[in-house]
């Protein structure tokens, strides 16, 4: 984990030492989240969020930028018409999972055509709460409880995107993250493995 740290620390600083030209902007927009891994019987359903944020764009040469950012997001998907038995009563109920994370990633972007890129970069996710909504079918109401301690605090992944400018100041993009890490927090003998999956669209705006 240290050399990975030291090797992106590099990386950064020799892209701010070759910078042509450095930009900032904030941007924010819609998510698609759900998770992958070990989840068969449940009745997984993707769920909206949001994610909102800043970044710093570097440019290396005229196609080629590195772009580092800063967003919080809310992920985490629902489960849907969720058969169960407690103390021998049959019930049917809905679930959703509202995680938050604060993002860190690092994007490096490509321009294919004048206002046309693709990028592709990591990204370190770190939990700030994680709690389930549950209404069940018959009763009126909802319960909330907190899972933090369920889950994984950090979390790793890979981001493939695709981005428009649509002026020189303000422009829209597409992503996907795909999570690598296990944010499973599991004990020995529990091999159950969970990812986050997120789709996003997002708009934003350079200074």
């Amino acid at each position: 984990m240290k050399k990975v740290v030291l090797s992106a620390l590099a990386v950064m600083m020799f892209a701010f030492a070759n910078a042509q030209d450095v930009k900032y902007g904030v941007k924010g927009g819609l998510n698609l989240s759900n998770f992958s891994g070990d989840t068969d019987g449940i009745n997984l359903k993707s769920k909206a969020g949001f994610n909102i944020g800043g970044f710093v764009e570097i440019k290396l040469s005229d196609k080629f930028f590195i772009q580092p950012e800063l967003l919080y997001s809310t992920q985490g998907p629902k489960v849907k018409d969720q058969a169960g038995e407690v103390d021998g009563i049959l019930y049917n109920g809905d679930v959703r999972f509202n995680l938050s994370y604060i993002n860190v990633p690092v994007m490096f972007k490509y321009y294919v055509a004048d206002k046309l890129n693709v990028e592709a970069g990591p990204q370190i996710g770190f939990l700030t709460s994680a709690k389930t909504k549950t209404t069940i079918d018959g009763y009126s109401g909802s319960h909330t409880m907190d899972v933090k301690d369920i889950f994984e605090s950090i979390d790793f992944g890979l981001n493939f995107g695709v981005g428009y400018d649509f002026t020189d100041h303000l422009f829209g993009g597409l992503r996907y993250n795909f999570g690598i890490a296990n944010i499973a927090k599991t004990e020995a003998g529990d091999n159950t493995k969970l990812h986050n999956g997120v789709f996003s669209i997002n708009v934003g705006y350079k200074f």
